[in-house]
């Protein structure tokens, strides 16, 4: 435990990995999913994860040609850490449905509360534009 936290335990951590865990994203679309994150945090955050081997910078290829960051498979592996600290926490009295969230923090919650087992056998689909 204290070893995970010396990965994730720094502030804005692991709400970065929960941006990439959708797929990867470019450092704008980082911090544009975390409002009060400053550029020069985000940056520090970033290196330390790189470093820890917990994510990976690529270059899209053309005509994109633009960097971004994304998970390693072993980043990845944090997925159900994330979500079981985020059902954790909304049964908080301190937490406030009402504050601003990232299209990404929708999804994964979407994620997180569906349960197959009391679908029923239901189908659907979803679109969100």
């Amino acid at each position: 435990t204290a070893l995970a936290l010396e990965f994730v335990g720094e502030r804005w951590s692991l709400l970065v990995i929960r941006e990439l865990l959708l797929g990867p994203r470019r450092f704008s679309e980082i911090r544009g999913g975390l409002p009060g994150l400053s550029a020069n945090v985000l940056t520090q955050r970033l290196q330390g994860l790189e470093a820890a081997g917990i994510l990976a910078r690529a270059t899209l290829p053309s005509p994109a040609n633009v960097q971004v960051y994304a998970l390693t498979p072993w980043g990845y592996e944090a997925e159900p850490i994330v979500m079981a600290l985020g059902r954790w926490a909304l049964r908080s009295p301190a937490h406030d449905p009402s504050l601003p969230f990232s299209r990404v923090a929708l999804m994964l919650a979407l994620r997180m509360m569906f349960h197959p087992e009391r679908a029923g056998g239901f189908a659907g689909a979803f679109g969100f534009v």
